[in-house]
């Protein structure tokens, strides 16, 4: 049973910074990769980073395109998001998710994971 859980968010002014971390399965567990997504009511889950089981390998989507940091420790244990100059856009559920086995390099896509946690809120105020 793979269980995954977040922790770290909050609520922040703009400009600020955040760190989101997942529990992760760890090393005993081969061939999978993690990513980040979010989500805000009425809308479609955003994938915002993917990372490879490597770790050498990363993806964000656009609208985080060098303000967020996907990475993972070396016994891969634990997944974070170091999310920094946050914008009231940013405002979501953020959701950690892993796919059992890795589908591709790295994923922005919700439908090649297989795992989620339950999501952890990420108050950005202007």
């Amino acid at each position: 049973q793979v269980n995954l859980v977040e922790s770290g968010g909050g609520s922040v002014q703009a400009g600020g910074s955040l760190r989101l971390s997942c529990a992760a399965p760890g090393k005993e567990y081969s061939n999978y990769c993690m990513g980040w997504f979010r989500q805000t009511p009425g809308k479609e889950r955003e994938g915002v980073a993917s990372i490879s089981t490597s770790g050498h390998t990363t993806a964000y989507s656009d609208s985080v395109e060098g303000r967020f940091t996907i990475s993972q420790d070396d016994g891969k244990n634990t997944l974070w998001l170091q999310m920094d100059n946050l914008q009231p856009e940013d405002t979501a559920v953020y959701y950690c998710a892993a796919s059992f086995p890795c589908r591709r390099l790295t994923s922005l896509q919700s439908r090649d994971y297989t795992h989620w946690g339950h999501g952890t809120q990420v108050t950005v105020s202007s």
